[in-house]
């Protein structure tokens, strides 16, 4: 388990979702993988935390109610947070996954999606398998199948 042996980092990633339901079973799938889960219910309470820690994936909704997931994602690239995200939402809007990828995005699913394919994206994000890239991909867009898009595994429910 990461972050268990004695000099092991602990990876943490914040969860930005206004269903508190989902927050709820990804923070479950997260803990159950090792990683640090930090539950966030809006765009604005994840800005409002003083003592939000430096994470090393950021896990947006797309559709927010105040301020969007997109436009989290972009006020963090103006103030040089390169900490990378992955985008989750309810409609997968062609146009949104468009401005998600040209974003540079480090994934895309859908909340229907089975929660291994979100954990391996996050595993490979966070380098909790390996080493921790901390910067979003510069150029071509993140290696995400057309059809990638998060949440519900077959064998293990959020």
């Amino acid at each position: 388990m990461p972050g268990s042996e004695p000099g092991e980092r602990i990876v943490s990633v914040a969860v930005v979702d206004d269903d508190a339901s989902l927050c709820r079973s990804l923070s479950r799938l997260l803990r159950a993988a090792g990683i640090q889960p930090v539950a966030y219910s809006s765009a604005e309470a994840f800005l409002e935390d003083a003592d939000r820690p430096q994470f090393d994936c950021l896990l947006l909704d797309v559709q927010l109610g105040g301020i969007s997931g997109l436009e989290l994602s972009r006020r963090l690239s103006a103030a040089q947070d390169t900490t990378p995200v992955i985008f989750i939402t309810a409609q997968d809007d062609p146009e949104l996954r468009t401005q998600a990828m040209a974003e540079g995005c480090a994934g895309f699913f859908r909340k229907t999606d089975p929660g291994s394919l979100v954990m391996d994206a996050i595993q490979r994000t966070t380098g909790a398998l390996g080493s921790s890239p901390h910067s979003r991909p510069s150029t071509g867009g993140p290696e995400v199948p057309e059809s990638s898009v998060v949440a519900r595994s077959h064998s293990k429910p959020l």
